[in-house]
This record gives structure tokens, sequence and C-alpha cells, in this order.
């Protein structure tokens, strides 16, 4: 497996594992604090940053040819 598509499994997973996170905090968690929100929120947050330096870095080692 080259380094490139390994970068892209690596961002992948992590995104997934955000996007758990936030199901988690928002759907799943058995009670309702601040903290468990807050969590909820840095998910959203970190997928859609995963999700947009994904698409970045894709847009950048195809326009390279990694």
């Amino acid at each position: 497996m080259s380094l490139k598509n390994f970068h892209l499994v690596f961002v992948s997973v992590s995104t997934l594992l955000f996007v758990f996170m936030t199901l988690w905090a928002f759907v799943l968690s058995p009670e309702r604090s601040a903290m468990i929100t807050a969590l909820g929120w840095v998910g959203i947050a970190g997928a859609c940053l995963m999700l947009a330096y994904g698409v970045y870095f894709y847009r950048k080692a195809r326009k390279i040819h990694i």
C-alpha cells in the first residue's frame, strides 16, 4: 500500500470515528450533560474538517501525481 493510499484510508477512518463520536453524543449517550454535548459539537467540527482535508489532499496528490 502506498503512502498516499494509507493517508486516504487514515483520513477516512478518522472521519468515521468523528461521525461515530457525534452519533454517540447526540443519540446513543444514556445521559445528557454539557460535556457530552460539547463532544458532539467537536465531533461535528472534526468530521467536517477531516472531510475538507481529505478532499484537499486527494486533489493535491492527484495534481502532483503521487
